[in-house]
This record gives C-alpha cells, structure tokens and sequence, in this order.
C-alpha cells in the first residue's frame, strides 16, 4: 500500500503495539501515510497490519525489561532512517498492597513504567535536536496525578514519568523538540484483563486494598467509556500541532480525577503559607 501523497511521511517509533493503544495508533498512523517502527513482545501480533501496509511497517520484538535490548532496536532503527515521533505506550499494572509486592514486582514494575521511556526518550533526543525537532508522546493516566490504594508502584512509575517528562520539555524546546504526557481514562484496551496481581495477605482483606482488589477483579470492561480509536485520533491530530500541550487529559474520567486531586492538593497548600514561611532566618 503506498502513502498519501499530499504531506511528507513521518517516521513513529511506538511501543507496546501488539494491542490496545498502541496497536490503534498503529494503525492511525499507517492510514495516515505514515511509517511505523511498532515494537511489541509477540512476533505475529501485527502480522496482519504488515499483510495490509507491507514495508511501511517494521515490527521489534523487545522485553522493556531488558535495557540492552531496548539500546539495540533503537540503533537498529536509527539506522535504517529517522525518527519523528516516539510513543512511550507500552506498560502493565501491579495490583496489592505494598507490604504485599516482591522485590521483582517493583522492579519490573518501575523499568517498564520509568526506565525503559526514561532511556527511550534520552536516546532519541540527540538525533531529533541534529534534525532539527521531533515529538515525544508519554503514554501515563490519571495515575500519573493521583493516588489509589494497590497501585503504589504502578504510580511510582507514573509519577516519575509526568516528572521526567516536564523537565526534559523545558530541556529541549529550543530545538523543536515537543514532548506531551498522555493521561488516558478508563479506556476498553484490554488492560484489566492483563493486571497482575500480589499474592494477597489476610491483614489487608478488610481494608481499602482488599475493597479495591475486589473491585479489579470484577471489573466489567464493558463499562469503561474510553474509546481508545478516538484516543489515537486525538494523538494523532495533536502531533500536527505546532504548539501542543505538555499534559493531554482524556475522558471525562480523567478530568474529573484529576480536578478533584488538584483543588484538594491547592487546598491543602493553602493551609500551609504561614508554616512554610515560618522555617526561614529571622530578619
């Protein structure tokens, strides 16, 4: 299938595309005349997006968890052309207690979450400033602004992101380099299904964490009103947008979250002006 020939074609680099959000905006991108680097842990994933657009998609098999790996399919991939757009998608939970997560659950949880778009993101910062600009997409979510029992890591690693994110936007603006954290709601991609889970201890069972688990265990999907093709499409339009925005909060989900944590964080910051005034040296 050959590209649309009335806009220059762009490069993406997206991880985590073998479903969900990053597989629409996979897709999005290849009917927009785009090239696609898509990595993904299941070689015959996109097979059939490959059938459709040929070489106009490569796809990576790469393990987050393993930084080596992710050095060498971006290597790989540099050297065949340059690259316009990074999407940082690729990510899972870890739902418990924190009392309840081993030390592999943090660990993992924290490289695929932080370190892997951590290191995504500085190896792509270099060529994109030499050629003169480029977009870097953050996939987080409402977790990436606030807090909910039984998924401390899983915020660590949000947190962290929306933070590294916002300082390295300040970095490199003066190249042309645009970056934008994504905060998508309760979105139908597939991702309760895939929670991993603590093994669960009786001290938590009547508490918050055991209401929450109970909760996600139950989860209907069906319910959650994220519709994640309409997701990739607002992706998509904002990364023609010469001026976007550093945070993207979608859903009405999202936007109510994020309000409600905001106003009680500003509220709390309030009480506080005298107090935090009062360490200083005296006059």
């Amino acid at each position: 299938m050959t590209a649309p020939s009335d806009q220059a074609v762009r490069h993406w680099f997206i991880t985590g595309a073998s479903g969900g959000l990053g597989r629409h905006l996979t897709e999005h991108a290849l009917r927009g005349g785009d090239r696609v680097t898509a990595t993904v842990r299941r070689p015959a994933a996109l097979e059939d997006l490959r059938e459709t657009y040929g070489d106009r998609l490569t796809v990576e098999i790469l393990d987050l968890t393993r930084p080596a790996d992710v050095g060498e399919v971006i290597d790989r991939t540099l050297r065949s052309e340059p690259v316009d757009i990074v999407v940082n998608n690729a990510g899972y939970a870890v739902v418990g207690a924190a009392e309840e997560m081993t030390v592999d659950q943090i660990r993992d949880q924290i490289e695929v979450l932080l370190l892997a778009p951590m290191l995504i993101t500085r190896a792509f910062l270099k060529p994109m400033r030499e050629q003169g600009g480029g977009r870097i997409i953050q996939i987080s979510s409402m977790g990436g602004q606030i807090g909910t029992p039984t998924h401390s890591s899983y915020h660590a690693g949000k947190w962290g992101l929306e933070g590294f994110t916002e300082s390295v936007s300040r970095e490199v603006s003066d190249f042309g380099i645009r970056l934008t954290v994504v905060e998508p709601g309760a979105t139908r991609t597939g991702f309760a299904s895939a929670l991993r889970y603590t093994t669960a201890s009786a001290a938590y069972r009547d508490t918050a964490v055991g209401r929450t688990r109970r909760l996600l265990e139950s989860a209907d999907e069906s319910l959650f009103t994220g519709d994640p093709a309409r997701l990739a499409a607002v992706i998509y339009d904002t990364t023609r947008h010469p001026d976007p925005p550093l945070r993207l909060t979608l859903g009405s989900d999202t936007y109510d979250a994020v309000h409600a944590a905001l106003t009680e964080r500003l509220a709390a910051l309030e009480t506080q002006k005298e107090l935090a005034a009062s360490v200083a040296f005296p006059r």
